[in-house]
């Protein structure tokens, strides 16, 4: 999973011995004992009112510290959860009787309860949402947790849930608002900023010189970008703020998952290409590239015509097109467009599988390629999927990284990459058969790098380099080496970035931050050829493996 750790569990440890005893008792013996320690009180208590006695010892009952027997500590350590989940919170009642806990292996968190003597566990409710957020209330008559936004009570007996609702108003002071996140985004800035000095900008002098604009500023998009402007000033990457506002009412033009011949004169849309899985051909194969859509939704588009308005808010819904073949027949189909998301992922895929055909055919069979579109766990998988799998007799493989936005994942790739054959395995007298480390690429490879690398997609090329597995082939790339710290003002819309741990040479001693990292071999991508199919790095990483 590449370090971003899998799923999570519950796990108890118990602070001594009396606290392990009761929990790993089954159901009857647990039944037993709490049997003997009332009849035990009671004869302790024989004489006196038990409920009197009660109200007593609550009234002179003093806070005692926590007794912890540290012999065998780690011996009295006890998974709780049955199965590792994308766990989000749990709650055990005071008997440690029972456990819930919000978990999702699909879409959407569920509520599900583990009685620990029955050694039942079961999903209490669908939640049909996002949760992050359980507690019980004191007599744990109740549940309560976070279901998208909203407030949820489980009543425990029944299980049945019901949503809290909440109504509220407050009036906010929007400049005075602004105002406070400029000095909380300032003092933050100074005292978590990587380096001390904050690369020797006077940030008092900043704060002066930008508050200026304060009165003048009257929405969060404005503040954002001054904010942005402020933290440009320390010359640093993962600085910056946005402003996130969204409308559920708001514009989403549907697209088809194709390409329109930009040149066609006519009337209608003239489609040059059909990208794999688009929905013009989930329903039919008779959309081809040349096909014209003349109507959407009987509404002709003539020339020059400006069509986006008449797929605003269609992802997903039935669209009639009024279509004419490249040997002028014409028909009606009905097709569901998809988002302008899922359209760019199938241009991804799209451009994937050119650059796998082009290193298939310049090496003729022999090189194999891979791109990690994130430092993330599922890049991470994917490389050490394909690699070991479909790619594993391939003799080379080439590592492509450019427009990798970043993440956390450089140490793991280097140290797949860097596998080096220590012991064959020999069956039976068989050779060729592979060896240690079997979950390593012990083969040749070089990385791909470009000026659209950032943060961690910097990183990675650093650590290969400075480990000298192999070659970096491309344009050199800005230093971009930090770790950040996003924050979520108070407003829940601004967001800024603060760089807070940064990575230090250790042989030369100088702040990868601003340091520019340069490839072996430098190759430009020509816009003229880039736009016309030809990847000039590609081709030039293929000359060099194939060496």
């Amino acid at each position: 999973h590449g370090s971003w750790g899998g799923h999570a569990d519950v796990e108890a440890i118990f602070l001594t011995q009396d606290a392990y005893y009761k929990f790993t008792l089954n159901k009857e013996d647990y039944e037993e004992w709490k049997d003997e320690q009332k009849a035990l009180k009671k004869s302790l208590n024989k004489d006196k009112d038990e409920k009197e006695e009660e109200e007593k010892e609550e009234e002179d009952k003093e806070i005692e510290p926590i007794k912890i027997e540290l012999e065998g500590l780690f011996d009295r350590k006890i998974r709780l959860t049955i199965h590792s989940s994308a766990l989000s919170d749990f709650v055990i009642n005071n008997d440690a009787t029972e456990m819930y806990y919000l978990a999702h292996f699909e879409k959407d968190h569920d509520l599900w309860k583990t009685e620990f003597k029955d050694k039942k566990t079961k999903i209490v409710t669908k939640l049909g949402g996002w949760s992050g957020h359980i507690e019980l209330d004191s007599d744990e008559k109740n549940l309560f947790y976070s279901k998208s936004g909203g407030i949820t009570k489980l009543d425990v007996a029944s299980g049945k849930p019901k949503q809290v609702i909440i109504s509220s108003e407050m009036n906010i002071n929007s400049n005075a608002e602004r105002t406070y996140m400029f000095e909380h985004a300032w003092r933050q800035v100074r005292e978590k900023f990587y380096v001390e000095d904050l690369h020797g900008v006077d940030w008092d002098l900043m704060k002066t010189e930008y508050a200026k604009f304060l009165p003048h500023i009257n929405n969060g998009f404005d503040f954002s970008e001054m904010l942005s402007e402020l933290l440009g000033e320390l010359n640093a990457s993962h600085t910056g703020s946005s402003y996130r506002t969204g409308s559920t009412n708001g514009d989403q033009t549907a697209v088809f998952g194709c390409y329109f011949d930009e040149s066609y004169a006519g009337n209608g849309l003239k489609i040059s290409e059909i990208m794999d899985k688009s929905p013009l051909t989930k329903t039919s194969d008779k959309i081809t590239d040349g096909t014209i859509i003349l109507a959407i939704d009987g509404v002709n588009i003539k020339k020059g015509d400006n069509y986006y308005a008449l797929l605003n808010r269609k992802v997903g819904k039935r669209v009639l097109l009024s279509l004419q073949g490249p040997n002028d027949d014409k028909w009606d189909q009905v097709v569901k467009p998809i988002s302008t998301w899922s359209e760019n992922s199938l241009a991804y895929e799209r451009w994937i599988k050119n650059c796998e055909k082009s290193v298939d055919e310049l090496s003729d069979g022999k090189l194999g390629y891979v791109h990690i579109k994130g430092m993330n766990s599922s890049s991470f998988r994917d490389l050490f999927d394909r690699a070991l799998g479909q790619l594993h007799k391939k003799e080379a493989l080439i590592i492509d990284t450019r427009f990798n936005g970043g993440g956390w994942l450089h140490d793991d790739l280097a140290t797949f990459l860097s596998g080096k054959m220590y012991m064959e395995f020999v069956p039976r007298g068989q050779n060729n058969m592979g060896g240690e480390p079997i979950w390593k690429w012990q083969k040749a490879s070089c990385v791909l790098m470009s000026e659209g690398n950032y943060s961690d997609a910097h990183l990675f090329p650093y650590t290969y380099k400075a480990l000298g597995i192999g070659k970096l082939i491309g344009m050199p790339v800005p230093g971009t080496g930090t770790a950040v710290w996003w924050e979520t003002m108070v407003d829940g819309k601004t967001v800024f970035g603060i760089p807070q741990i940064g990575m230090r040479s250790v042989d030369e001693g100088y702040l990868v931050e601003n340091h520019e990292l340069q490839p072996d071999i430098e190759v430009n991508n020509e816009y003229s050829k880039f736009i016309n199919g030809q990847d000039q790095q590609l081709a030039a990483a293929v000359k060099e493996m194939m060496k």
